[in-house]
C-alpha cells in the first residue's frame, strides 16, 4: 500500500468538525495522514512545527495563520495548499506560488448556497413578497383573493454584476425561469457572454433597464461603492437592488435615502458597515430585507467545502493536479 502523504490541519480548531463531519474526515484520512486533533493556529507552536516540517499538504481553512517566507521555510516538503473555504486572500501570499506550491480553494462550492439564495431572493423580490408581507403583518387585514397588478416574474428583467463563480452560477439556476437576464462585467467580452447565454450591457443601460439587479462583484479598489447614489438614481421606479458580494460595493446611505423614499427596494446579506449599527433605518423599512451574512456555506452546507477538499485530495493521490487551482495573477480580481 502507498504511503499516504502527511498532511495539516491550519484553522480555526472549530470548524475541523464543522467542515469535515465523519464521513468526509473519513474520506480524508483514507488519502493522507492528517490527525484532527492537530490542528495548526500558530505555525510556531512546537508541536505544530514538528509536523509543519513533514506535511506534503496543508488543509486550510478559517482562521488559518498566514502563511509567509518564514513558515515557507519550516515547510520543506509542501507541495498543496488545499482551502476549505472560499477566498484565500487572508492568509495567501505571493511566495507560496512562487515556490510553484498547488493552490486550491473550495469557493465553487461556496458559490453555490450563494446562487441559491440570490435565486430565492430574485423570485420573491419578483412576487414582491417582502413588502407586502410587511403590510399583512403591519395591516393584519388579508386583502383576499385577487389579481395584484405590477407583480410576477414572467419575463422580469434580471441584472447580473460580475461574472464571477457566484454571477455565473445564478445566470445557471435562472435559464429554467421565464427572465430577461442581462449581465455586466468589464472582464468579460460578447463571445464570453454569449457562451453564458446573456446579452453583455454596460453597466448604466443594466442599471436603467433592469427590475431587480443582483451583485456578484469582488471587493477591489476598483469596485468600492460600485453602486452610488448616481447609478442607483438609474434604477427604475420599483426595481430591487440585492447584495451578496460585498457591503463596500454598495453607497449605505445613498441606498437608505432611495430605499426610505420608496422608489426601491433592498435585499442585502452583506452591508457597510457590518454588522449595521442598532439604529440603522435599514431594519425597519418594509421594503428592506436584511439577511445576517448567512447566503454563503451554512450549517450542513458547510461538508460540500470539506468534500471539496477531499476530491483535491484524490486527485493529487492519484498523481494529477488539483481541479479549482487559484491563479495568482486573477486573484485580486476574485472575492
Amino acid at each position: 500500500m502507498t504511503e499516504r502523504p502527511q498532511a495539516l490541519f491550519a484553522m480555526s480548531p472549530e470548524n475541523v468538525p464543522l467542515v469535515f463531519p465523519p464521513e468526509v474526515l473519513a474520506r480524508l484520512r483514507a488519502l493522507v495522514d492528517i490527525d484532527p486533533a492537530i490542528v495548526a493556529e500558530d505555525f510556531t507552536d512546537p508541536r505544530i512545527a514538528e509536523v509543519l516540517a513533514r506535511t506534503e499538504i496543508l488543509v486550510t481553512g478559517w482562521g488559518c495563520p498566514r502563511l509567509d517566507a518564514a513558515v515557507l521555510d519550516a515547510a520543506p516538503k509542501l507541495r498543496a495548499v488545499l482551502h476549505s473555504a472560499g477566498s484565500v486572500k487572508g492568509f495567501a501570499t505571493p511566495e507560496i506560488w512562487r515556490r510553484g506550491i498547488a493552490v486550491s480553494s473550495a469557493a465553487e462550492a461556496n458559490a453555490v448556497p450563494v446562487a441559491e439564495y440570490t435565486l430565492a431572493m430574485i423570485l420573491l423580490a419578483g412576487k414582491d413578497v417582502f413588502v407586502r408581507r410587511e403590510r399583512l403583518r403591519a395591516e393584519r387585514v388579508s386583502p383576499g383573493w385577487g389579481v395584484v397588478p405590477g407583480i410576477g416574474n414572467h419575463g422580469r428583467r434580471v441584472g447580473v454584476i460580475g461574472a464571477s463563480r457566484i454571477g455565473r452560477k445564478v445566470i445557471e439556476l435562472l435559464r429554467p425561469f421565464d427572465l430577461l437576464v442581462g449581465l455586466t462585467d468589464p472582464y468579460v467580452d460578447e463571445a464570453r457572454a454569449a457562451e453564458l447565454g446573456v446579452p453583455l450591457l454596460e453597466l448604466d443601460e443594466l442599471l436603467r433597464t433592469s427590475d431587480i439587479v443582483t451583485v456578484h462583484a469582488p471587493e477591489t479598489p476598483e469596485t468600492h461603492r460600485l453602486i452610488g447614489r448616481r447609478e442607483l438614481a438609474l434604477m427604475p421606479d420599483g426595481a430591487v437592488l440585492i447584495n451578496t458580494a460585498r457591503g463596500s460595493l454598495v453607497d449605505t446611505d445613498a441606498l437608505v435615502e432611495e430605499v426610505r423614499s420608496g422608489r426601491l427596494s433592498a435585499v442585502l446579506d452583506v452591508t457597510d458597515p457590518e454588522p449595521l449599527p442598532a439604529d440603522s433605518p435599514l431594519y425597519d423599512l418594509p421594503n428592506a430585507f436584511v439577511t445576517p451574512h448567512l447566503a454563503g456555506s451554512q450549517g450542513n452546507e458547510l461538508g460540500r467545502l470539506g468534500g471539496a477538499v477531499a476530491g483535491e485530495a484524490e486527485r493529487l493521490a492519484s498523481g494529477g493536479q488539483v481541479a479549482h487551482a487559484v491563479d495568482l495573477a486573477a486573484l485580486e480580481r476574485e472575492a
